[in-house]
Order: C-alpha cells, then structure tokens, then sequence
C-alpha cells in the first residue's frame, strides 16, 4: 500500500523534524503549509511542500484527493500562550475553524488515520500529574481553542472509518540530529531563549513568578524531545488501531530554575535572572502521566536526558 502523508503546519518546529523521519522511513509526505509561522527552510527537499492553508474546505479535500493521502498529522495551528489571551479570535479561526475545516474535508477520501496535536494546557491547574482522563479545564485562550478541538475530532470521526489519536503534548524542546532543523520562533519558549542568551556576552532571563508553591518557587514542567515526539507520531502512523488520546511526555518534571542551572552547566556561562511577575495563563505545574502511551505503542524514550536536550538546543541555536 502506498503510504502518503499530508503534514499540516509541516514547515514548523515539531511538523520539520517528522518530516524528516518519515522521509527517511520511505513515506511519501505531503506538506501544507502557508508560511506564517513556517519556514522554507525547514522544508525537507524530500518532501512535496504546498503553500495554501486550511481555510477553503474544498480544496483541502482536492489535495487530500489528488495525492491519495493515506494519513494525515495535523499540525498547523496558532501556538502562542500569551498572545492567544489578547488576541482570541485569531485562535479561533486558526485552531478551531480551520481544523472543522479540515475534518469537513475527510469524507469521501483515502484517509484512514488522522493525527492532531493538542496540548497539555486542555487540562486544569493544580494537578501536579496528569493521564488523560484527568479533569479538563484550561486557563489560556490557546488551550480553550485545543480543547474545542478535540471535541470536534471526537463528534466528526465518531462514525467516521478513521482512527484517530489526539496527542496532548507537553513542553517540547531540542533539535534533530541533523542540525538541519529546530527552534525558529520563541513564543518567549524557554529552551530558545536560553539557547540565545547563553551566546551573548551578556547572558539573561526572565523568569515570569518565583512564588510558586514548587521546591524553588518556580513552575515545573515535563519537557519532551522533539525527536521522540516524531517516534511517538511514525509509531501511530503504524499501529493506531483505535481512536484515542495520548500524553506526550516523560512523566517527570523540572523546575525553571533547574533548566537554567542546565544551561548554565553545559555552557560554562553565568546566566543573569530577571525575575517577572506571573503570567495569567501559566500553570504552576504539570507532569505527563504517559503510562498509556509507553504500554499502548512499546514506546520508550531516547532523548530523554536533560543535557542532551540543552546540547542540541545550543548546538541548533550557533547555526542559524
């Protein structure tokens, strides 16, 4: 069976480094992309990239048509915590309208096995570890959008013969191997800020809270490597039989602080810290229970080392 993969939002972060994989895993993937937050660089050459978004439904569902997609990982959304709080319409239309659209757009096509990227913001604050059952109430416009979302991947495909997995996943950081691809956009992310910081004479961050109810007062975190996010997708891509949702994370957590100091370590550098006052849509802590995810797919982690993930943040940063 021929197996074609379209990749929404494939020209971003997480949506380059799957492309990679599964290019190099001999699938055909197909990315739709309209380049406001991607980037052209990021394109694998091996790939077939069209620059349209998913606006019309349409046309998504000529080039669903037209390129025999098999699969689709729908990635294209807007992402950024804090600007989703003072612009919510923008997340509306790009996180909810456009993936209605999209689903809309799967009748009457190859597609048997549908892929979205959630986020772990659907869940409610104050739960220190989270499955995926836990009690949903996000705090941030982003994650609102998300869950809305979600709904509607889950009302659609009901009867639908499409198996999907809706993936919440945590905070992801790192780059490929390759070097080739990584962290363009900051959306004030942690990893790219210290990434950048710890290559400047003068290094600094802000850190937004230091009186977290947390062992040093600020917020923890689970962060995952993007290449093992990749691994979780073309493991779906092969095995999803049943439609469900999975954590993506590494079921331990780390304070800000603590990221830093890794910096700080690994690059020798003092880092200077600006302490901020919290942000309204900043949860004080969250873990990924990813019990499910490791029994469901015999799924380990490979890049789960903290000072892997600083290396290869810094490593992409020098070379962009």
């Amino acid at each position: 069976m021929v197996k074609n993969i379209l990749i929404t939002g494939g020209a971003g972060y997480i949506g380059s480094h799957t492309a990679e994989l599964l290019v190099k895993k001999k699938y055909n993937v197909f990315i739709l992309d309209n380049l406001s937050t991607g980037y052209k660089k990021l394109i694998n050459n091996k790939s077939k990239f069209i620059n349209n978004d998913l606006k019309k439904t349409k046309l998504i569902k000529n080039i669903l048509i037209e390129n025999k997609i098999n699969s689709v990982i729908h990635l294209a959304a807007s992402l950024n915590v804090n600007e989703s709080q003072k612009k919510p319409i923008k997340y509306i239309n790009n996180n909810v309208k456009n993936t209605l659209n999209l689903l809309n757009a799967l009748s009457g096509t190859y597609v048997t096995k549908f892929i979205f990227a959630s986020t772990a913001a659907v869940y409610k604050d104050g739960i220190s570890k989270v499955n995926e059952s836990s009690p949903l109430r996000p705090k941030s416009v982003y994650g609102k959008t998300k869950l809305r979302a979600e709904f509607l991947i889950k009302k659609i495909l009901k009867n639908k013969k499409i198996k999907f997995a809706i993936l919440r996943y945590f905070n992801v950081c790192g780059a490929s191997n390759s070097n080739k691809i990584g962290q363009i956009n900051s959306y004030d992310l942690l990893f790219k800020n210290l990434s950048s910081s710890v290559l400047k004479k003068n290094s600094k961050i802000n850190i937004y809270g230091n009186n977290y109810k947390t062992k040093d007062g600020t917020c923890i975190r689970d962060y995952i490597h993007v290449l093992d996010l990749a691994e979780i997708h073309l493991k779906l891509i092969k095995q999803i039989k049943f439609s469900t949702v999975f954590n993506c994370g590494y079921n331990f957590g780390r304070t800000v602080l603590e990221i830093v100091q890794a910096f700080q370590k690994y690059s020798k550098k003092k880092i200077k810290i600006n302490y901020l006052s919290r942000r309204k849509a900043d949860l004080d802590q969250i873990i990924a229970d990813n019990r499910k995810l490791k029994k469901t797919l015999n799924w380990k982690p490979k890049y789960n080392n903290l000072s892997l993930m600083v290396k290869s943040s810094i490593k992409w940063e020098k070379s962009i």
